[in-house]
């Protein structure tokens, strides 16, 4: 059996340039790290990114520097780009509001 790596969302940190999320990972038989991956402000103010989701965003980028094995390296600080950003959005379509209006018979 394959011990699982535990990923922890731990919060962000408004900075004049980017948001940074910080999350901590716990790997079998070692102490855990910390990350930290950022998205420009300039992101969310042109709608390519909605704080909401900024989370998921960065912890997709995460999963997928830890499956390449970057995580036994010495990086712990990634920058979401603008095509991640895009591949995120173009994944996850928005969906229609439902109307909670009864339909009309008429």
């Amino acid at each position: 059996m394959i011990d699982p790596i535990i990923v922890q969302y731990v919060g962000f940190e408004a900075k004049d340039l980017v948001r940074e999320y910080t999350f901590s990972v716990r790997e079998p038989a070692s102490q855990p790290r910390a990350y930290t991956l950022t998205i420009a402000n300039e992101a969310f103010e042109s709608h390519r990114a909605r704080y909401q989701d900024a989370p998921d965003i960065c912890l997709l980028r995460l999963r997928q520097e830890l499956a390449t094995g970057v995580n036994q390296a010495e990086a712990t600080c990634f920058c979401v780009t603008d095509t991640e950003l895009a591949a995120y959005h173009s994944g996850h379509k928005e969906k229609q509001p439902k109307s909670f209006a009864p339909k009309r018979i008429e």
